[in-house]
């Protein structure tokens, strides 16, 4: 499986880039076949406290998962983001279970 993270307007620390890499991996657990995930972080606007963005997308075969988490951290947002795709995971995994 592949991981690329895109930090938008900074650069992310190599702290940060591997919390990301752990936290992606076990979205393995959930489906095996994941080809690719690609996370983005993004600083909205600095004045606010809630303001880091992280966008992660899956790519699957036949389709792709996208969770979007604002929180006060990164580590927050891909957090609650790989949460959050775990959950679609395990609906998409039932889906094509189904056909």
């Amino acid at each position: 499986m592949e991981v690329r993270i895109q930090s938008i307007h900074f650069d992310a620390s190599e702290k940060l880039q591997a919390f990301i890499q752990k936290k992606t991996a076990k979205l393995e657990k959930f489906y095996d076949d994941i080809k690719k995930v690609e996370v983005s972080l993004k600083v909205i606007k600095p004045e606010t406290a809630v303001n880091k963005e992280a966008g992660v997308k899956i790519i699957v075969p036949n389709g792709e998962l996208y969770a979007n988490k604002v929180c006060d951290s990164f580590e927050e947002a891909v957090d609650l983001s790989v949460e959050a795709l775990g959950k679609q995971l395990i609906k998409y995994k039932e889906k094509q279970r189904g056909k």
